[in-house]
């Protein structure tokens, strides 16, 4: 394996936890349209990632009006 300078290696690091957080902000962006709490679907997608998105999608949406129930008419 190629040996890079300490420099390099910081470097590619760092550019790796750069990408790391801003893929989480996917699923913490979807939740946060939908009424769920940004910071912890953030948090959830940096450990986690697809389970944070896949619950971020299948969660319920809780700006949507609600729909009002109306019983049956009696015939």
């Amino acid at each position: 394996m190629l040996s890079f300078g300490p420099i390099i290696n910081a470097l590619i690091w760092l550019s790796l936890a750069m990408i790391w957080i801003a893929i989480a902000f996917w699923p913490a962006k979807v939740a946060s349209r939908k009424g769920h709490s940004f910071i912890g679907y953030f948090l959830l997608s940096l450990l986690f990632f697809p389970l944070a998105l896949i619950l971020a999608y299948m969660s319920t949406d809780r700006t949507a009006p609600l729909q009002s129930y109306s019983a049956p008419s009696p015939t």
